[in-house]
């Protein structure tokens, strides 16, 4: 029986492994508990025969996942914010990298907000199946932190230089655009989506090609489209986001005359942690040629190194305690972030065999014993 008040609910019915972040009222943010059931139910239905599908989603209306609970860590600064970290930060990517490289199809319903450490659940499932109610982002860049979750190698996915935009402007995107973006795969109008989950819940996956019959569910409810609005203007983030340097991004947005987009654009950049846009840059460039399991790997060094950045705790007390929307960065000019200070943030343990993910290339090859 599934637990109604557990943060994470688990059930097995007609073949799928049902698992449903639950706690709509915090948008379903992650938590330490809440990546740790997760990633425990998912090593152990790997073996499970009864289970030929999974289906992750969202309880409440409002979203799938708004992230993870960032809040926690700033709350901890003063007491034992690392040992924290390390903890969240490796198993959620643990967690996020066998959803990569699960032996059964994955679906993920994205209803609603689907921010950040939801993007980073849904991003390497089978299915991803998208609303008109859907609003996605990487919204890192507000709170002086950086794109995780396996950014480095997705955003790179994504036409042109589209990632690059997405990841340091922390634009927002509904259902049409996620799917140009190649962050999600069909899209289930609202008025459909309730028969739709009653058609998964209800479907009997025990026998028979399982792959067929999701399949043959999305297409009786999902909608084809081609409208895109970001199609409109990749032209536009191609010249401008090609840049490797962020100081050749602002110099190309600065030249266009006329033109409220790449205001608007110069307006949110300059808006931002100087360390947070260099850093943010410099790991997408990285990612660029990089394994999944590398630029995971990567992003749990950055993410240990922004624990000791000011501005992280700053943009979090700006945007999620007291709300005010005005950091008070730190780090407020690019020419205060020195090349150094960028290569820095991309060292933190003293040895790989001390890195949480040092030995987790075990998973990739399907060694049921890993930890």
């Amino acid at each position: 029986m599934a637990e109604e008040h557990a943060p994470v609910i688990t059930e097995k019915r007609n073949g799928v492994g049902w698992i449903r972040l639950n706690r709509p009222k915090a948008l379903n943010s992650l938590n330490v508990e809440m990546v740790e059931s997760i990633y425990t139910t998912l090593r152990k239905w790997r073996e499970d025969e009864e289970v030929k599908l999974l289906c992750l989603a969202g309880e409440g209306e409002k979203g799938f996942c708004a992230g993870g609970d960032i809040r926690s860590l700033y709350e901890a600064k003063e007491s034992n914010v690392k040992e924290m970290a390390v903890q969240f930060f490796g198993v959620e990517y643990k967690m996020d990298l066998l959803l990569r490289h699960y032996p059964k199809p994955v679906l993920t319903l994205m209803n609603g907000i689907v921010m950040g450490g939801g993007v980073g659940i849904s991003e390497g499932t089978t299915y991803r199946i998208v609303s008109d109610n859907t609003k996605w982002a990487m919204p890192e860049m507000n709170i002086g932190f950086f794109p995780d979750v396996g950014a480095s190698f997705f955003l790179n996915q994504m036409p042109g230089y589209l990632g690059r935009y997405l990841a340091l402007t922390s634009t927002v995107i509904k259902a049409e655009d996620v799917i140009y973006a190649r962050a999600a795969d069909d899209l289930v109008p609202s008025r459909q989506w309730g028969p739709f989950v009653k058609e998964l819940e209800e479907a009997d996956f025990r026998e028979g090609d399982v792959n067929e019959k999701v399949k043959a569910i999305i297409s009786r409810f999902s909608e084809k489209t081609d409208v895109f609005s970001l199609q409109s203007i990749q032209g536009k983030i191609d010249k401008h986001f090609r840049h490797n340097k962020v100081e050749k991004i602002i110099e190309s947005l600065s030249a266009e005359r006329n033109d409220k987009w790449a205001e608007k654009t110069l307006q949110t950049i300059r808006g931002l942690s100087a360390l947070s846009l260099k850093t943010t840059l410099e790991q997408i460039v990285r990612g660029e040629h990089a394994s999944v399991l590398d630029c995971f790997q990567m992003e749990m060094e950055l993410s240990m190194n922004f624990m000791d950045n000011p501005d992280f705790y700053e943009g979090v007390r700006s945007v999620l305690v007291d709300k005010d929307r005005n950091p008070q960065w730190t780090y407020k000019r690019l020419e205060d972030v020195t090349d150094n200070m960028v290569t820095d943030m991309f060292c933190y343990f003293d040895s790989k065999d001390y890195h949480p993910l040092a030995h987790y290339e075990n998973v990739l090859h399907g060694n049921k014993y890993i930890h």
